[in-house]
C-alpha cells in the first residue's frame, strides 16, 4: 500500500494536498478520487439518503458551535412549495488565530466544492454562494479558476454529469468584518444590508436569503461530506479517538519551535499536539497558558494540556473547541495587555446593534488600557467582572459578545494578581469617576 492509501484511510481532509504545497486542480483531484462521492450520490441515493448517512456519522459543524450537522440538514424544509432554497459556505475567516479555512481553499478548492454540490442535492438547493474573507485574495483566484474547471467539466450548472439535478455555485467576497462569521449577519450582508445579525427565530432553515429556506455551513465541515459518502459510517467514526467523528484540523500558534495545523484525530490531547507536531515552547520559554479554539474562547493552563481535544472534553474544563486552532501564550507575556489586544479587536469589530456589546466592550479596553499603563482604579476588576456577566450568552443580540469576554473572565480567574498589581488609584483620589478612565 503506498503512502497516498494510508493518507487516505487516516486523513480524509488532506490526503490529496500536494507535497510542493501547490493546488490540486480539477484533472489531478479526479486521479485523486475526486467527485466520486457525487457521481455516487446522484446515481445511487436519494436526498434523504445522503442527510441520513450524514446524521449517522455523527459529523459536527467545524465553524466553532459544533452543532450536528445533518441535523442542521434535516431542519431545511422539504415541500417543493418553496421554489427557492440556497445553500451558503461560510469561507469568512476572521478569528484571530486561525486558518484553517484558507489552508484547505489553497490547497484543495475541489473539494469543497465537491462538498457543496453534494450538500445542494440534499437540501434540493439550486442556488448556493461562497462567501469569502475579503482579505483572502489569493484564495479568491483560487476559487474562481476552480468554479471555472467545475461549470466547463459539468460537475456545475445544468443536469450536472447527465441528472436532473441543477445547481449554480457563485462567489461573493465580504468587505471584510469579523461579525460576518454569525451566519444571518453574513445573510444581510449578502442581500447588500448592513452586517448585523438578526433576530432568531425565525431562523435561517426557515427564513434567510432573501427571505427563504437557507442552509449555512462551514467551509471545513462541507469539504467532510465526500469522505462520508464514499467510504462506511464504522470508518469515519473510527477516525476518532473520542465520541465525536472523524478528525480535526488542529493546531499552535504562538511562540512555538514549529507553528503550523495539522488534520488530527478528535480525542488526541493538546499536549501532543503542543509537544509532537508543534515541537514545545521556543528560546526556553515556558507555556504560561493557552486559547484551544481561537481569540473568542476561555483561556486554559497548562495543567488541562491532557485533556482530550474534543467538543465535550474542551467544555468540561471550562472553554470551548472553537476552531480547534490552539495559540500557545509564554511566560514572558502580560497577560493585562494580551487580554487588551484581544479586546481591542473584538470591540472594533461590534456591530454596535446591542447595548451591551456597543457600549461594554469600549469601557472594557477603556480599563484594560489603564490597568497597562499602572493606572488601574479600585472597583476596577469588579466592574470587568460585571461586564463580563452582562455580555454572557443570553444577554446580547448574538455570540460576538459572549465569544470576547471569554477569554478576559477566564483571565481574572487565573491570573487575578497580574490584574491586581494594576490597581494604584485608589476611589478617594478620584473626583470625577468616568468609566474607564
Amino acid at each position: 500500500m503506498n503512502n497516498n492509501n494510508l493518507l487516505e484511510e487516516s486523513h480524509p481532509l488532506t490526503w490529496r494536498f500536494r507535497k510542493d504545497k501547490k493546488t490540486v486542480w480539477i484533472k489531478e483531484y479526479i486521479k485523486k478520487n475526486g467527485y466520486f462521492a457525487l457521481k455516487k450520490s446522484l446515481n445511487e441515493m436519494t436526498s434523504k439518503q445522503v442527510i441520513d448517512k450524514v446524521i449517522q456519522s455523527g459529523l459536527k459543524g467545524r465553524g466553532g458551535a459544533g452543532f450536528p450537522t445533518g441535523v442542521k440538514w434535516s431542519l431545511m424544509p422539504q415541500d417543493m412549495k418553496y421554489k427557492k432554497k440556497y445553500l451558503i459556505c461560510n469561507a469568512d475567516e476572521m478569528e484571530p488565530g486561525t486558518y484553517k479555512d484558507r489552508w484547505i481553499i489553497e490547497n484543495s478548492p475541489h473539494q469543497l466544492i465537491e462538498g457543496m454540490i453534494i450538500a445542494a442535492y440534499a437540501l434540493n438547493v439550486s442556488s448556493g454562494y461562497i462567501f469569502l474573507r475579503g482579505e483572502y485574495f489569493t484564495p479568491e483566484k483560487i476559487l474562481i479558476k476552480a468554479l471555472h474547471e467545475s461549470y466547463k467539466n459539468n460537475f456545475l450548472g445544468r443536469n450536472i454529469l447527465n441528472s436532473s439535478f441543477s445547481f449554480n455555485l457563485y462567489l461573493h467576497t465580504g468587505a471584510g468584518r469579523y461579525i460576518c462569521g454569525e451566519e444571518t449577519a453574513l445573510i444581510n450582508s449578502l442581500e447588500g444590508k448592513r452586517a448585523n445579525p438578526r433576530i432568531k427565530p425565525p431562523f435561517p432553515a426557515n427564513i434567510g436569503l432573501w427571505g427563504n429556506p437557507t442552509c449555512v455551513n462551514n467551509v471545513e465541515t462541507l469539504t467532510n461530506i465526500p469522505a462520508i459518502i464514499s467510504n462506511p459510517i464504522s470508518w469515519y467514526k473510527n477516525l476518532s479517538r473520542n465520541e465525536d467523528s472523524g478528525t480535526k484540523l488542529m493546531g499552535f500558534s504562538g511562540l512555538v519551535k514549529n507553528p503550523g495545523i495539522w488534520e488530527l484525530p478528535f480525542g488526541i490531547t493538546a499536549r501532543e499536539i503542543l509537544e509532537k507536531y508543534a515541537k514545545g515552547m521556543k528560546n526556553n520559554l515556558k507555556l504560561k497558558a493557552w486559547l484551544p479554539g481561537g481569540a473568542g474562547t476561555d483561556l486554559l493552563l497548562e495543567e488541562h494540556l491532557d485533556i482530550e481535544m474534543g467538543f465535550s472534553s474542551i467544555q468540561k474544563v471550562g472553554s470551548r473547541l472553537g476552531t480547534g486552532l490552539s495559540l500557545a501564550i509564554d511566560n514572558k507575556t502580560n497577560i493585562v495587555n494580551l487580554l487588551l489586544n484581544l479586546e481591542k479587536f473584538f470591540s472594533r469589530e461590534s456591530c454596535g446593534l446591542c447595548t451591551p456589546c456597543r457600549d461594554g466592550l469600549p469601557w472594557i479596553v477603556k480599563i484594560l488600557r489603564s490597568m497597562k499603563n499602572n493606572k488601574g482604579c479600585q472597583g476596577d476588576i469588579e466592574i470587568l467582572k460585571d461586564l463580563c456577566l452582562q455580555m454572557s450568552p443570553g444577554n446580547t443580540f448574538c455570540a460576538h459578545a459572549p465569544g470576547a469576554v471569554a477569554p478576559l473572565k477566564s483571565a481574572i480567574k487565573y491570573f487575578l494578581q497580574e490584574f491586581k498589581k494594576t490597581i494604584t488609584i485608589k476611589k478617594n483620589d478620584i473626583k470625577i469617576r468616568i468609566p474607564g478612565i
